[in-house]
């Protein structure tokens, strides 16, 4: 399989201080944000855009991770996947403004699971999107709020995120 690099690590860096100036430009309260990463790389996600909002913003902003396997509508299918602990933020996420974050955003059913999980942690004020690529070939009528890179692509391939964290390096690359 040929693969092509579209993102290096400071393209990613840079990304992620983008999408977090955005959240907190749409977010002038950003006391009441809270970030939950779909595991795996939407955690780590999570964790550098609440470090880089705390840093604009001079507040801790709360994460928790958001399992959402057992919400799939393809564990069928899918290869086996080991469901890993959903938590949620002290203070929970009632009346919060709760943003997914997630690495890739393809047919839109994984973020459609997220929501059916989301509302069994609670009921927050709003709901957000973010994701470090959306490569387009949506299934469901899902978009994100906050994207890194929109990064059309054909069906046959694939769109992998590494993140230093998860893995050894950091870079998004296509895979034909």
């Amino acid at each position: 399989m040929a693969s092509d690099s579209v993102f290096s690590q400071s393209d990613i860096t840079r990304t992620i201080k983008r999408m977090a100036h955005e959240i907190v430009e749409g977010n002038p309260d950003s006391s009441l944000l809270v970030l939950l990463g779909i595991p795996t790389r939407g955690v780590v996600l999570a964790n550098r855009l609440a470090e880089h909002i705390g840093d604009i913003t001079g507040e801790d902003i709360p994460t928790g991770v958001l399992d959402v396997t057992m919400y799939r509508d393809d564990l069928d299918q899918a290869p086996l996947r080991v469901p890993q602990p959903t938590t949620a933020p002290t203070g929970g996420l009632d009346d919060r403004i709760v943003v997914l974050v997630d690495d890739v955003l393809f047919s839109g059913r994984t973020v459609r699971s997220a929501l059916d999980a989301l509302v069994d942690l609670g009921r927050p004020r709003a709901v957000r999107l973010a994701v470090l690529v959306d490569r387009g070939h949506r299934e469901l009528p899902i978009r994100a709020d906050y994207v890194g890179k929109n990064l059309p692509s054909a069906l046959g391939e694939r769109v992998q995120v590494r993140l230093l964290g998860v893995d050894d390096r950091e870079a998004v690359e296509v895979i034909r």
